[in-house]
């Protein structure tokens, strides 16, 4: 198997509207490169974008555990847990992603929406 090939067409896939045949092409390369946070940043979205939010947990956590300044992996972590209703742990990733890129837009939407939903205990 080409990984790189491999990984374009998982790409294809993902940017093409389907998350699910992307995941299926990027878990075979994540067993063979689990190091590569590229792939596995990929597999995260594909399945958080097909709602398999338990692998999409478990890639993410696994990425922030690696890097803790991936702000992006904080952010889709975060948004992650707030589609698994665990606002409270979804508002510690979201609030570290807007503290480290407070320029960008959905992290701080994601944020004061998680806050929101919390209420008074979010402060």
């Amino acid at each position: 198997m080409d990984l790189l090939t491999e990984y374009r067409r998982a790409t294809l896939f993902f940017e093409s509207g389907d998350p699910t045949g992307a995941a299926r092409l990027l878990e075979p390369i994540i067993e063979a490169e689990p190091d590569n946070a590229a792939v596995r940043q990929l597999l995260a979205r594909a399945y958080f974008q097909s709602a398999q939010l338990g692998r999409a947990e478990e890639h993410l956590r696994e990425l922030v555990d690696r890097n803790p300044s991936d702000h992006y992996a904080h952010h889709v972590l975060g948004r992650t847990l707030e589609r698994l209703n665990r606002h409270t742990d979804a508002l510690r990733h979201l609030r570290i992603a807007a503290a480290m890129h407070n320029a960008n837009n959905d992290y701080t939407t994601a944020l004061r929406r998680v806050e929101t939903r919390l209420g008074a205990r979010a402060r």
